[in-house]
Formats: C-alpha cells, structure tokens, sequence
C-alpha cells in the first residue's frame, strides 16, 4: 500500500470543501492504553500526541486497549478529554468494539463483526510495556501490511528485555555495567545458587523485571538482607528477573530520531535525571505522581562538550546496533572518569508534554508538534515487508 502524501495547499486557491479535504489527510490509528502496568501512561500521552497533531495534514482515528485487552473504538475528542478522568486515565470497554485487518486496498479498521470501517494509512502506537513496545503488536502491524512509527518486531523484542540488549551491545562492543539474569525455573529450583551469583556484585542493587518499563516493580537494594523480597516484587511483574550493580556516576538520556530515506540516526542534546534523595531512584512516582520533589529532568544536561560527544555517538551507535527504527530514548551513565556505559534503550519512551524525549528535542530545535509530524513522515517513508 502506498501512503497519500497531500501537496502544500494553494493559498490561492479557493478553500476545498469538507469532503476533499477529509480525503486529502492521512489517516493515522492512534493505539494507547494495553494491558501492561503503564496503561494510564499510555493513556496521558495519546492524549498530549493527539493535542499537538497537525489536524491539516493528518486524520486521527483512535483505537484504545483495555486492561484486559479489549480493542475499542475512541474518536480523538475523547482521546484528548482523557486527563480529565484524574492523574491516571484509562480505557474503559463502553465504546464499540474494533480492530485492524487486511483487505484488498490495505489496512482497514474494522468493527466488531469484521466489516470494514476505513483505511489507514499509518499506525501510531504509543503502548508502553509488554505486549506493546516488545514486538508483538509490531508484528501484527507488519501481517497486516500498514507502515507504523518506531521500531521493528525484532529491536523491538530484544530492546524491551535488558538482558537481552546488553548482550547485543556487549557483543557491539558497547560497554554496559555489571548484572545477573535470573530465570523462573532457576529461582524456583535453586534459590541459593542465584543469590550466590548475584553475591559477585556490588551494592546497591537495583533489581528489574526484565522486560517492564516505568520502572514498575523495581526496587533498590542496598544490602543482603532485603534481596530476596526484591526478587519476588519483579518477579510479580515478570517471571524474568535482573539484577544490575548500582554505578557511580549521573544518569543521562539521550533521544534519537531515524534520518530520512536511509541517512544516519540524529541525536538530540542529553538530558539528565537528578534524584534528589541520595538513598532514592528514579521510580514511577518520581517520573509520573510527584512532580519535581523526589527528581528532576534536567534539558540539557550540564555537560563539556567533549562527553555530550561521546553521549550522543553512543546513542546513535546503540541504535544501530540494536536495530533500531523510527526513535528512541537511549538511557546512559557517565562515570566521574567520563566513561559512558549504555543501561537500556527505550522504543517507545515517554512523551508526555513534560517526558524526557520530547523536552531533549525542544531542546535540540523541535517543538512537540514538529516531532510528532515527523515520527509520522518517518514511517510513512518505510517500506512495507522485510527491509
């Protein structure tokens, strides 16, 4: 399927009528909401997204997931009124049922019998968490044939698993700090041999579901005696479970965008995460409930030039490395000797009005509004199929 792409109107010319218009725009599915612990997230930021959507240009046409996975039909005035349910938001089952199929044409949005609604030309999913950032729903987009924006089923999978990244990167050369993966039926067969291994590391300890974003389910563990109850909070989240040693150093973001039609990744000024309490971490209240007391985000970061350098080759480098498409939040330490270790990537990070990405692109030149037309032209460029 290709893309409608509009030409520039003619201010000359006369206003076309509501109908040509309608036709003239690209028609992009909003996803928000899902079934993972960052479901309000998702549900703040579709309604931020659709506030900045260059309404000439582009159709929104909302498609929002329940808790319990329930595909639901949202028009974007109700996307944009989510806020206004309280400080987290979500997708309630009393709208039509819908979904996404292929048809002779494209992809079509679907009720709930199957019949086809209209066409979309472009996804725009903003699912954080399993079942949304981690391929799966990725590669329901690509068996049905529409473009969509960030990344593949593949980076996707291996970006959204710690582990797993920093076996890629380790093997790209890209240095990363100290961790242990523990796996279900390790934990459950021989709990000691696990807590000997993790006893190689140096506290504090900052213990993970493997494949959870937002920080939900991770705790930070400052001695022995707390260990074990860690381990069995992330493993509530994810039977998959990481220990990563606690580093010296500042935490420092950096946001890549994809260039266009096959140019190098750019990347944005860093920005950096000051945890006020020195005894505390970056959690989900201190990203989403409690403003600026517990941390800040500070855009840009202070930093030499020489380190935003090395910051921004990194970001760039584990985005290639990991494969990466459309955009992401790469996630960095820079040790007191200068030294940048990559801790995760984020595919589809926060992008609230007030998240990270977009205020480290603010800050680097593009609005909120450029950056959300131009994560659609980006996946508007990418072909279908394997690439």
């Amino acid at each position: 399927m290709t893309a409608p792409t509009p030409s520039a109107p003619d201010p000359t010319s006369p206003a076309p009528d509501s109908a040509v218009q309608e036709a003239s725009r690209i028609r992009v599915a909003v996803v928000f909401g899902g079934v993972s612990a960052e479901h309000s997230i998702s549900c703040i930021t579709a309604a931020n997204v659709l506030a900045a959507m260059d309404l000439e240009r582009f159709e929104p046409v909302g498609i929002g997931i329940t808790r319990d996975g329930i595909w639901t039909r949202w028009s974007a005035e109700e996307i944009r009124a989510l806020p206004e349910q309280g400080a987290l938001p979500e997708v309630t089952d009393d709208h039509p049922g819908t979904g996404l199929r292929p048809l002779a044409g494209g992809c079509f949005l679907v009720d709930e019998g199957g019949a086809a609604l209209e066409p979309i030309d472009v996804v725009f999913p903003l699912l954080h968490g399993p079942f949304g950032e981690d391929g799966t729903i990725q590669g329901l987009f690509e068996m049905s044939g529409v473009r969509y924006v960030g990344c593949g089923v593949a980076a996707s999978a291996n970006c959204m698993d710690k582990q797993l990244t920093k076996v890629v990167l380790s093997q790209a050369g890209i240095p990363v700090g100290p961790y242990v993966e523990i796996l279900p039926h390790e934990w459950d067969a021989d709990r000691a041999a696990c807590l000997e291994r993790i006893a190689g590391l140096e506290y504090p300890l900052f213990v993970k579901p493997a494949r959870g974003g937002s920080s939900v389910g991770i705790s930070r563990v400052a001695s022995p005696e707390g260990l074990e109850a860690a381990v069995e909070e992330a493993r509530r989240w994810d039977p998959k479970v990481i220990v990563e040693q606690g580093l010296a150093g500042r935490e420092i973001e950096c946001s890549v965008l994809d260039g266009h039609h096959g140019e190098a990744p750019r990347a944005s000024l860093p920005g950096e995460i000051i945890v006020h309490d020195p005894e505390g971490f970056y959690d989900f209240d201190a990203k989403y409930l409690t403003a600026d007391s517990l941390a800040t985000v500070a855009v840009p970061a202070d930093l030499d030039e020489a380190t935003i350098a090395r910051v921004r080759e990194t970001a760039v480098r584990a985005f290639q490395v990991l494969g990466c498409e459309g955009l992401a939040r790469i996630d960095c330490f820079v040790t007191p000797e200068g030294e940048v270790l990559v801790n995760e990537p984020n595919t589809v990070p926060g992008f609230t009005k007030t998240s990270g990405f977009p205020l480290m692109w603010q800050a680097s030149g593009f609005s909120y509004r450029d950056l959300v037309t131009e994560l659609l032209e980006l996946a508007l460029e990418r072909p279908l199929g394997l690439r």
